[in-house]
């Protein structure tokens, strides 16, 4: 083995003799904790398998985890036992799967029943992938990079399959464990995609997580994300995993959040997204400053501050102040103006 690699372990935990059978339960109430806004922890232990298999699947390809890339590879099999039962994963759903890496993860969704379509960044882990389960016809591996790929083509293919055979089946599902560092690109990529994603089941950096789902209106964390991420979705704080499970160990613990996609005919109702977003983004442009003057490239202090006053609202109102429903009332009232 690679003493690079070995380097960088723990030592690897005493034999065991017993053998355990997976199993697909929904996520107890001692790991998921619903409706609080104090998340709980995941801790489990090293798997052993998990151990060996990532380093002999990396020292097959010759490779170290890439630091460009956020490669984190996850050394426990429950987590992504727990991921797969926090999406409810039923036999025949179809998953997208973003970094699938050395494969623990899509074994999971595999012998859960899914069909996966993996896009992988990497060429090596994506060959490493092709390779390892090269015996089924549930597996499509894409060597593209997420953020730049087209994935309808690949998708509507396998769900309109899907479709014939089960007319409830409708969407399919995410359930990735994503690099850290495009983390929020993923997420704008994907809670507009109601159309083809029922849910999104995300492993994230505990506190980008949090600040997704948590972030309390006049805080310096209320960004215009968290009107995005509401506007599209219902998101839920699901259960945080300590950073001790992943390879290389991380500086941040990361946790799993879902987002419920809204379907269209169910978003805010505003004229225009592509101008209600951009009115949300120039609020926030101005740190602190008052709506009259970060909105006044789009009409005049006197017209913001009527409009304010029209649903409810100080004419002194700062972004922070506003919740979604806030704003698309005020971007209704300044379009009709």
């Amino acid at each position: 083995m690679s003493s690079l690699l070995l380097h960088h372990l723990p030592p690897i935990p005493p034999s065991s003799t017993t053998t355990t059978t997976r199993s697909y339960p929904k996520p107890s109430p001692a790991i998921v904790q619903v409706g609080t806004r104090t998340p709980l922890c995941i801790t489990c232990a090293r798997s052993q398998d998990d151990y060996h298999a990532t380093l002999e699947a990396l020292n097959s390809k010759g490779r170290t985890p890439r630091k460009s890339l956020g490669q984190h590879y996850m050394l426990n099999s429950s987590v992504n036992e727990q991921l797969a039962a926090t999406a409810d994963i039923k036999d025949g759903d179809v998953i997208l799967e973003i970094g699938p890496g050395t494969g623990s993860l899509t074994n999971v969704l595999l012998d859960a029943g899914a069909t996966v379509l993996a896009i992988e960044k990497d060429p090596h882990m994506a060959a490493l992938v092709r390779e390892r389960f090269a015996d089924t016809d549930h597996l499509k591996v894409l060597q593209e990079d997420f953020t730049k790929c087209h994935i309808h083509p690949h998708l509507f293919p396998l769900l309109e399959n899907r479709r014939a055979m089960n007319e409830e089946s409708r969407y399919a599902k995410v359930v990735s464990n994503i690099p850290f560092n495009i983390s929020k690109d993923v997420v704008k990529l994907l809670l507009p995609m109601g159309d083809i994603f029922s849910e999104v089941v995300l492993l994230l950096q505990d506190e980008t997580a949090l600040r997704l789902v948590e972030s309390s209106l006049r805080t310096h964390e209320y960004r215009p994300i968290n009107i995005f991420v509401n506007f599209y979705s219902d998101p839920e704080y699901k259960f945080k995993v300590p950073r001790t499970n992943f390879f290389p160990q991380p500086n941040v613990d990361a946790a799993v959040v879902v987002f419920k996609l809204k379907q269209a005919v169910d978003y805010p109702p505003v004229s225009s997204i592509k101008s209600f977003f951009s009115m949300v983004n120039s609020a926030f442009n101005g740190k602190r400053k008052m709506l009259r003057r970060s909105l006044q490239h789009i009409c005049t202090s006197i017209e913001i501050e009527e409009a304010l006053r029209n649903i409810g609202l100080p004419a002194t109102s700062r972004p922070e102040e506003l919740t979604l429903d806030d704003f698309v009332r005020l971007h209704n009232v300044i379009v009709k103006s």
